[in-house]
Order: structure tokens, then C-alpha cells, then sequence
């Protein structure tokens, strides 16, 4: 049926959905957006390069998709176990006998159950994009100009957020993808600086690998799959030759130690904030944990999937966090270590191959590049983001916003390459809140009020179908309330986190957080079920 544009009449369509085509309203479509003959040309040279993927947000049709065998679920653990095998995540490790005094044993066992629970929420928001073959976050839900492609756009936030409310899960994913890619980068230059002996500066290293990150990330997940599926490689070869190497220097007899004026009970609220920071990182992939498996068939086993998931995710994050843990302790009795330390946190982490000369600063060129396998999965999810937060976001091609995305955390690595652990303790944390509050209301939707009646992912247009949001959103913002009051930043301590510890104060603003969110989402549900009726 042809669009009256004139007129913005409401209109009907043929759309097709998982299951049948019917006939559904269309929201009402606004004036089309005119652009120019040359820049849409221009568009279209680039999209038509070899391999460049310009599907942009539009929903992936069962029979797009590639079949399933042993191989694509092997890749699952393989994409997750690359993309996090990387210099940005060991450095997290960094923090607990740096940061936190904690010991070598205290460390590694804070680091290995937050990241077991932190990989374990990522790999349950995963399940979504093979049932849906949809994105995590939402996207806009009028119809555009090309409304002849006949793509659906259903999106898995909406589904349990509603239609705007999902736009401010949405922002805040990007706001966590690009605060990763520019740690990514400093880590990344401060170890290429540390290479050159200083005489390359932090910010040409930050330069080179945000230029890579967008090569890759520009080019698309055909592209993104192959390169992650044997990134890993000469990863986890050169970080066991760190183990090698440096792995008698690491101090495991360290034992957790109290600050001078702070009693006893600090060492475990450290040990709680250690923990929760380690949560911290791998949950942050949950906003977008689906968008990778939006080419799987509908009939992927989502137990495989939330295995499979884990295990990429559990492995990578606890081998890369031990080693950090193992660098920093070493820092106590290796004054070699503690100087390169004082340095930056790459000098330290290329200190480890120190008694192999040459072939330890080729090591490190390698690990200094292997965070481009951790920035091209958040600049894609990221620009996928800018594209759905409304009409004129859609409207510019997946690639220009990658462009943008790269832009930014390029920007922000160059101002802040002499902060990174002040942005590694309070980003992380600060970031962890809302994704747990979030997966907190999609747990409680998904297993009390859709337990029985389950989605409809034909619907993912229909307003009355959706939930209006207004249950979600309350909760939302009530677990927030209870982050605020439970987090403990440099530039802000929670009342009730200054409790923990005799008074020495630990973060508790994720448990805080999902506690809140858990008590109140339930019941303003189902008062929004039975005011409203969805």
C-alpha cells in the first residue's frame, strides 16, 4: 500500500513477524526527511564496499539467519573469550592489591565470584537475540522513507521497559560502551608508550588503536565474527608467556592489610567493594548481550546460549583479572615493578616480560592491540544505539555513527590517559548500578508476569500491546535510590555505605540497587496490569 506523506494519514501494512503476517497499524508516519542526492550517492559507495554491513538496527528475519550446529555455539564462547582477553580487563586486577590492599588470595577470590556473577546476568540477557533476532535496546518504532524493505524492528527492551523508558537504557548502554572503549585506548597507549621507552607518546598509541578499532568496527559482525574468532590466539599465547615469565615475581603470599587509622573491619568492606567492582565489568555487556547472536536460528537452545556465554565470558575476565592481581602484588617486593607502576599502569604490565628483552616488548605490542577485540563489540553496540533513539538517528547510516562513537572515546582517552584508575573506580561501579537495576525488572517481568504467557514478538510495534512503562520506570528510579545511598566514590559516599566496616565505608550501591528494585517492581506491576491491563 502506497503512504500518503501529505496527509500523515494512519496507514496499514503487511509486516512480516516471527511467526505470520498480519495486518497491523502503523504509527503515524511524519514528513520524509529530505537529503541530499550527493551524500545519499556517497552512502551508497561506501555501503556497497566489500563487507561493510549497513543493516543498521532493522531485525534480522528467520530466514536470514545461519544454521546452527556445534560450531556457532563454540563461537559463541569464542566471541565473548576474545573480546574480553585484553589489557583493559587485566588492569581491573590491578585494583585489588593496589587499590583496596588486599591480598594475593583475597584478590583472586573477590575477582573470580564477582566475575562468575557479573558474567552470569551478561549471559542471561544474551538468550534474547536468538529468540528475537532483535537488539537489546530499543528503536524507533515509525516507519521511514524505505518503508517497501518490509523489515521488522522488534527490540527486546521495550518488552519489559516500554517504549520510552527503553530510550534511557538505551543512552545510558552507549554512555558504558564508550567509557570502555576510552579506557581501552589509554590502557592501550600507556603500554605502546611504554614500548617505545616514552620516545612514542601515550596519545599517538591511543591514536593508533582507536584508528583500528574503527576499521573493524566500521566494517561490520561478518567481518567482527572472523577477526574474534582467532584474536584470542596470540592473546592468551602471550599472556601465559607472561605467567611464564613473570609468574615468580607475583607476591601469593600477600596478605590483606588495614590502612593506617582504619580499624580491622576495613579489610572486609574492601573485599566487598573489590567484589562489586569486579561484578561491575562483566555485567556491563548485558545492555547489549543480544545484539551478537541476532543471526542465530529461533531454535537455539537458550541453555546452550547462557552456557556457552558464561563460559566465554566467566574464563576470560577471571584468567586476565588473576594476572593483574598477580602484576600488582608484585609491586610489594619487585622494586622494578613498583617503579614501572609509578609510571603507568602499561609500564607495569610490560615490566612482567622485562627478562625476555626484545621479544617481551613484541609481547607487549600484542597485548597493547588485543583491546580492539573489547572495542570493536561496544562501538558497534554503541552506534546501533545512536540509531535508535529517534527518527533522525535512524536516518544516518550505522557507519557515520561509528565514526562519532570512535570520536568521542578518542577524545575523552587524550583528556583523561593520566586518570585511568580514578575512571576505573568510580566508571565502573557508577555504570554497574543501572545495568543490575535494569536486569533486576527484565528477571521479575520475564519469570512472574510472562512466566505463563511468554511474548509476542509480532506485537513489537503495537502500543497497546506493549507495557506502558510507568511500573518499570518507578522501579527504575527507586533502585536508583538505593545505588545512591549505597555507593562509595571518591566524590560521593552513600549514608547507609558509610555503615560497612565499622564506619570505614565499602560500595554496596549494586546490592542496594537491585534490592530496591526487586521489592518494588512486583507490586507496581501489577497494579499497572490491573489499572491499565499490559
Amino acid at each position: 500500500m502506497v503512504l500518503d506523506l501529505e496527509n500523515k494519514a494512519a496507514i496499514f501494512d503487511t509486516i512480516p513477524s516471527c511467526s505470520n503476517s498480519e495486518k497491523v497499524p502503523i504509527a503515524e508516519v511524519s514528513p520524509p526527511i529530505l537529503v541530499s542526492s550527493k551524500l545519499r550517492a556517497l552512502n551508497n559507495r561506501i555501503e556497497g564496499l566489500a563487507g561493510l554491513e549497513a543493516r543498521g538496527i532493522t531485525r534480522v528475519r528467520p530466514e536470514e539467519r545461519h544454521g546452527i550446529s556445534f560450531l556457532p555455539y563454540a563461537q559463541m564462547a569464542i566471541l565473548w573469550f576474545s573480546a574480553n582477553i585484553t589489557a583493559n580487563n587485566l588492569a581491573v586486577g590491578l585494583l585489588g592489591p593496589l587499590l583496596f590492599h588486599l591480598g594475593f588470595v583475597d584478590s583472586v577470590m573477590m575477582a573470580t565470584f564477582g566475575c562468575l556473577v557479573g558474567s552470569a546476568v551478561t549471559a542471561y540477557m544474551s538468550i534474547w537475540g536468538a529468540q528475537s533476532g532483535n537488539r537489546t535496546m530499543p528503536s524507533d518504532m515509525r516507519k521511514d522513507q524505505e518503508a517497501d524493505k518490509r523489515l521488522c524492528q522488534q527490540i527486546v527492551a521495550r518488552y519489559f521497559m516500554g517504549y520510552w523508558p527503553a530510550k534511557v537504557t538505551c543512552l545510558l548502554n552507549m554512555i558504558i560502551m564508550i567509557g570502555y572503549g576510552t579506557i581501552s585506548c589509554i590502557i592501550s597507549g600507556q603500554i605502546l608508550s611504554a614500548v617505545s621507552n616514552g620516545s612514542m607518546t601515550i596519545i599517538v598509541g591511543i591514536i593508533i588503536t582507536a584508528l583500528i578499532s574503527w576499521l573493524v568496527a566500521v566494517f561490520g559482525m561478518a567481518i567482527f565474527h572472523e577477526y574474534e574468532r582467532y584474536a584470542w590466539i596470540p592473546q592468551l599465547i602471550v599472556l601465559l608467556v607472561l605467567c611464564g615469565v613473570g609468574g615468580s615475581h607475583f607476591n601469593t603470599s600477600l596478605q590483606s592489610s588495614v590502612p593506617e587509622g582504619l580499624p580491622p573491619a576495613a579489610i572486609t568492606a574492601n573485599c566487598l567493594s573489590f567484589f562489586s567492582l569486579s561484578l561491575s565489568v562483566p555485567v556491563s555487556w548485558a545492555g547489549a548481550g543480544s545484539d551478537f547472536y541476532v543471526y542465530y536460528p529461533e531454535s537455539t537452545s537458550k541453555k546452550l546460549a547462557f552456557l556457552m556465554t558464561l563460559v566465554g565470558l566467566w574464563t576470560s575476565f577471571t584468567f586476565v583479572n588473576i594476572i593483574g592481581i598477580g602484576l600488582g602484588s608484585g609491586t610489594f617486593t619487585e622494586q622494578s615493578w613498583n617503579d614501572a607502576y609509578g609510571t603507568s599502569s602499561g609500564a607495569l604490565i610490560l615490566q612482567g616480560y622485562s627478562s625476555v628483552g626484545a621479544f617481551g616488548k613484541f609481547c607487549g605490542v600484542v597485548v597493547a592491540l588485543g583491546v580492539i577485540s573489547n572495542n570493536v563489540p561496544g562501538t558497534y553496540a554503541a552506534a546501533l544505539g545512536c540509531q535508535v533513539l529517534g527518527r533522525y538517528g535512524k536516518m544516518i547510516p550505522r557507519w557515520c555513527w561509528v565514526c562519532f562513537i570512535v570520536l568521542i572515546y578518542f577524545v575523552c582517552a587524550i583528556a583523561g590517559r593520566d586518570h585511568l584508575f580514578a575512571i576505573f573506580q568510580n566508571f565502573l561501579a557508577l555504570m554497574g548500578y543501572w545495568v543490575m537495576v535494569f536486569v533486576s525488572i527484565v528477571l521479575e517481568e520475564h519469570l512472574i508476569f510472562r512466566r505463563n504467557v511468554g511474548f509476542d514478538w509480532s506485537k513489537w510495534q503495537d502500543q497497546k500491546y506493549l507495557p506502558i512503562g510507568v511500573a518499570a520506570l518507578t522501579a527504575f528510579l527507586i533502585g536508583w535510590v538505593g545505588a545512591i545511598i549505597g555507593m562509595y566514590q571518591v566524590w560521593y559516599v552513600g549514608p547507609v555505605a558509610k555503615l560497612v566496616g565499622d564506619g570505614t565505608g565499602a560500595d554496596i550501591g549494586v546490592w542496594l540497587g537491585v534490592a530496591f528494585t526487586l521489592i518494588s517492581f512486583p507490586p507496581l506491576r501489577w497494579l499497572e496490569l490491573k489499572m491499565i491491563g499490559r
